[in-house]
């Protein structure tokens, strides 16, 4: 088993082309993938509840098999506990997960996991030495098809290879100054969960933390949904966070939150400047939400 830390940032429509010219990876070298990765679970969204995520990944002729559990973060940045090995395929290998520790891979599991939806992106990776880290950078296009609905993939993910996860954050603004992009916390897994269904859930608010949480998983239900009932429920969360910060004497956060809120009365709000106040306001705060 392996930690995954990341930082993950979803871009706007500009946000590829805008990245690829950005001089911290112009002159980068750069690996390009084409991942399929079918996703499964019970009929009864058993791994979904438990906030556990099953596929299989077809690269380069191998078919790899991964599970990730529950997460732990907020603001972009998440820690996952990931478990992957080649298989033979097509289908899964239900000998190797009944022998994972996750007590939710039960026999009554197993016994009915069957295909949920479908990923399928272009990834370009990139590795860059920044802040004393090694930092794995990587761009994803393309869609996530599920009962016959699509939905757009286009996320950059900042995988922390060595190093401390500050780094992930001072990437982040570095990139965040020059391309339209926003913290997103929302898995790709937990998207195709919330597009096999036709509904999204927000999070509870509560403590800055938690309302940021909510404010962002709510930006990732408009960027799939594009209902602009979405674009209000994150103004209004980032605005409850600004009134406790207020009382716990976070003024500048306040601020910051304020300001987020006002931005997303503009329909264009995604722009370098909203992405970089949102990345420092998420810097800011204890990535300690439950991930779906």
């Amino acid at each position: 088993m392996s930690h995954e830390i990341e930082l993950k940032l979803a871009l706007g429509q500009e946000g590829p082309a805008a990245l690829r010219r950005h001089p911290l990876l112009a002159g980068l070298a750069c690996e390009v993938q084409h991942l399929g990765n079918t996703y499964f679970d019970t009929p009864q969204g058993d791994l979904e509840a438990a906030r556990m995520a099953l596929r299989l990944r077809r690269l380069d002729g191998r078919v790899l098999q991964t599970v990730k559990t529950r997460g732990a973060g907020g603001g972009g940045l998440s820690r996952r506990g990931e478990w992957e090995w080649e298989v033979p395929g097509p289908g899964l290998d239900l000998a190797g997960l009944a022998g994972l520790p996750p007590a939710e891979l039960g026999q009554d599991v197993l016994s009915r996991l069957a295909p949920r939806f479908t990923t399928d992106f272009r990834r370009e990776t990139r590795l860059i030495d920044h802040a004393g880290a090694r930092i794995e950078v990587a761009l994803d296009e393309g869609e996530i098809a599920a009962a016959g609905r699509r939905v757009a993939i286009r996320e950059l993910e900042l995988e922390l290879k060595e190093g401390e996860p500050e780094a992930l954050w001072s990437l982040a603004e570095a990139l965040a100054s020059a391309v339209p992009l926003r913290p997103a916390d929302t898995s790709k897994a937990a998207r195709g969960g919330a597009l096999l269904a036709g509904a999204w859930r927000l999070p509870e608010g509560g403590t800055p933390s938690a309302w940021l949480h909510r404010a962002v998983v709510a930006l990732d239900a408009l960027a799939d949904s594009d209902d602009d009932a979405w674009r209000q429920a994150a103004r209004e969360a980032l605005a409850r966070l600004a009134e406790a910060s207020s009382s716990d004497r976070g003024g500048d956060r306040g601020d910051a939150a304020r300001g987020l809120a006002e931005a997303l009365g503009d329909p264009a709000w995604l722009t370098p400047a909203f992405g970089l106040a949102m990345v420092r306001l998420a810097r800011s705060l204890p990535a300690d939400n439950a991930l779906a």
